[in-house]
């Protein structure tokens, strides 16, 4: 049986297309209608990702990724309806690790759950314990790539898969500068980066945040301005 997939929205025919394209890529999917069904889910499932709508009734999606990280790290998609850049920038911030407006295209549906589990896996202490052990240290920021482990001055961050790729892409190429299209495109494998896109934008703000650090003033990452960012040496 392939990874468990998670699938929740109210539009009854777009879930049961997600469902019908994943499934037939092997995932088993738990597909509910309702928060109050998907909540439940995810108290009592293992799951590997979860896709939210963020236009729910009672409960939204933006709750939903809330409580999700709250608990687990796995990945979240948002799917959004309106094409603002709020909605994305909020469904970030609160711990998403992508976001797809709709109408969307199936397969591209299906190509971002394929990337996010394809970093899952590889930084998920479960199957990586074959894996030679590799550290990353800087400043009092210790990365652990076998065990998906962040901590700043002996204190654990509570990073999103997504925002720990960012780090550690940066501590491995400390000194360097790497664009947001770069970053993009190692994190995401796909080919859906455009210039306006601020997804990389939002997620380095959030991780600032989480090593209280400053865009004015920084100790870890470094904006170069029309380049990208880095990590001093």
């Amino acid at each position: 049986m392939g990874e468990k997939v998670l699938i929740v929205d109210d539009e009854q025919e777009i879930a049961d297309l997600v469902a019908v394209y994943l499934e037939s890529e092997g995932y088993e999917v738990y597909k509910f209608y309702t928060a109050k069904e998907a909540l439940a889910c995810i108290k009592t499932t293992e799951l590997d990702l979860a896709i939210l709508d963020v236009m729910l009734p009672q409960v939204n999606g933006f709750t939903i990724c809330q409580k999700i990280r709250k608990k687990y790290h796995y990945p979240v998609i948002m799917l959004t309806a309106k094409d603002e850049e709020i909605d994305k920038i909020t469904g970030l911030t609160l711990g998403a690790d992508d976001y797809i407006t709709k109408p969307f295209r199936p397969l591209e549906m299906v190509a971002r759950v394929k990337a996010q589990l394809r970093r899952y896996k590889r930084y998920n202490p479960a199957t990586t314990a074959k894996e030679e052990e590799h550290i990353l240290y800087h400043a009092g920021l210790t990365i652990n790539i076998q065990s998906h482990e962040c901590t700043l001055n002996e204190k654990k961050l509570d990073l999103t898969p997504t925002e720990f790729e960012i780090l550690r892409i940066l501590c491995q190429q400390k000194g360097k500068v790497v664009s947001s299209e770069a970053l993009f495109h190692e994190i995401w494998k796909d080919e859906y980066y455009q210039k306006s896109n601020n997804t990389i934008t939002v997620h380095i703000r959030h991780l600032r945040e989480k090593l209280s650090d400053s865009a004015e003033r920084p100790k870890y990452i470094h904006t170069v301005w029309g380049v990208g960012y880095k990590i001093e040496n």
